[in-house]
C-alpha cells in the first residue's frame, strides 16, 4: 500500500469517526443521565439462549471473529501471483509475524506453534480496536421495573470484548494447557521437571548437595511463577483495555451540557488508545511466545538438528 493510499484511509476515516464521536457522546450522556453512572467491571447480559446467558462482550468478540473469518476467506478464495490489495496485506501481516516469531521461537517451534501466536495476535488486535467503534458502549437501552439498580439502568449492545476478564482468562488459561502440552512433547515428561528442578552445570562432593537443595528451592518458585502466569496475564490486558474505555467514557463528560463538543476531550485519548490495542496485543503475543521458548529452549543445535 502506498503512503497516498494510507493517509487517504485516515483522512476518511477521520471524517467519518468525528461525527460519529459526537454523535457517541451524545448517547454516552444520555446513558448517563439514565442511570448508567461508569463503566461496569464486568459484562452484561443482553439475551439468554436456553441456560446460556450471551453478554454483550461475547457478542462483540463475535463479530470480530467473523469479521475475520470473512476478511481471511475473501483474501484466500483467489490466490493470484499478482496479488490483490487485500491478498497482499494478509500475506504480509502472516509473512511479517512469521518472520518476528521465528526470531524468538526457532524455526522448529514456530511451525508448530504459529497457527496459536498469530490468531491470538489478530484477534486481541482487532478486538482491542472495534472495542473503539463510535457507539460501542454507549447505544443500548433503558432498563425499567421495580427490581432494576438505579445507578445502571443502562444496558448497551456490545462492549469491548477484552474489557471483560473472561474473555482475557480464557486465551491465557487456553496459553496455560497448550503450554503444558508442548512443553512435556518437546522435553519429555522427565526433561520437563528436569529443566524445572534439575542443577544446571557439573557439581561434585558437597557443592553437588547444596545445588540440589537450592535449586530444588527455586524449582518450587518456578512452578509458582508458571502457575500465576495466566492470572497476570489475563488482568495485564484486561486491566489495559477497560481502563482506556474508563478514560474515553469519562473524557465525553467534561463539557459537560454541551453534547457536540463532547467529542473535542477524548480525541487525542482515542487515537492513543489505537496504539494501546496494538501494543497489548503485541505484548501479549510476546510474552506467551518467550514462556514457551524458556520451557523448550535447547540452545541453537536443538532447532538445527529438527530443521534438518
Amino acid at each position: 500500500m502506498s503512503k497516498r493510499s494510507i493517509f487517504s484511509i485516515l483522512f476518511a476515516w477521520l471524517c467519518c469517526a468525528l461525527p460519529a464521536l459526537a454523535a457517541d457522546a451524545a448517547h454516552a450522556d444520555a446513558a448517563h443521565g439514565g442511570g448508567h453512572d461508569h463503566l461496569p467491571a464486568h459484562a452484561e447480559a443482553i439475551f439468554e439462549l436456553g441456560p446460556f446467558v450471551i453478554t454483550n462482550s461475547m457478542l462483540m468478540v463475535w463479530i470480530v471473529a467473523a469479521f475475520i473469518i470473512l476478511v481471511a476467506q475473501a483474501a484466500t478464495k483467489k490466490l493470484s501471483l499478482i496479488p490483490s490489495g487485500l491478498q497482499n496485506f494478509v500475506e504480509w501481516l502472516v509473512e511479517s509475524l512469521y518472520n518476528f516469531l521465528e526470531g524468538i521461537l526457532g524455526k522448529h517451534l514456530v511451525k508448530r506453534t504459529f497457527w496459536f501466536f498469530a490468531t491470538i495476535f489478530i484477534l486481541i488486535l482487532f478486538t482491542n480496536w472495534a472495542g473503539l467503534v463510535p457507539g460501542v458502549g454507549t447505544l443500548g437501552w433503558q432498563l425499567s421495573g421495580s427490581g432494576v439498580d438505579p445507578h445502571d439502568k443502562f444496558r448497551p449492545f456490545l462492549r469491548g470484548g477484552n474489557a471483560d476478564l473472561n474473555m482475557t482468562a480464557a486465551m491465557a488459561f487456553t496459553f496455560a494447557a497448550l503450554w503444558f502440552y508442548w512443553a512435556i512433547t518437546e522435553n519429555g515428561l522427565k526433561g520437563f521437571f528436569a529443566h524445572i528442578f534439575a542443577p544446571k552445570g557439573k557439581f561434585g562432593g558437597i557443592m553437588a548437595v547444596l545445588m540440589l537443595v537450592v535449586f530444588a528451592f527455586v524449582g518450587v518458585l518456578e512452578v509458582v511463577s508458571i502457575l500465576f502466569r495466566p492470572v497476570a496475564l489475563s488482568f495485564r490486558l484486561y486491566g489495559n483495555i477497560f481502563a482506556g474505555e474508563n478514560i474515553l467514557e469519562n473524557m465525553m463528560l467534561v463539557v459537560g451540557d454541551n453534547k457536540w463538543l463532547a467529542w473535542l476531550p477524548p480525541l487525542p485519548f482515542y487515537f492513543m488508545e489505537l496504539l494501546v490495542g496494538l501494543i497489548q496485543a503485541l505484548v501479549f503475543m510476546l510474552l506467551t511466545a518467550v514462556f514457551l521458548k524458556l520451557i523448550c529452549d535447547h540452545g541453537d543445535h536443538h532447532d538445527e538438528d529438527h530443521a534438518h
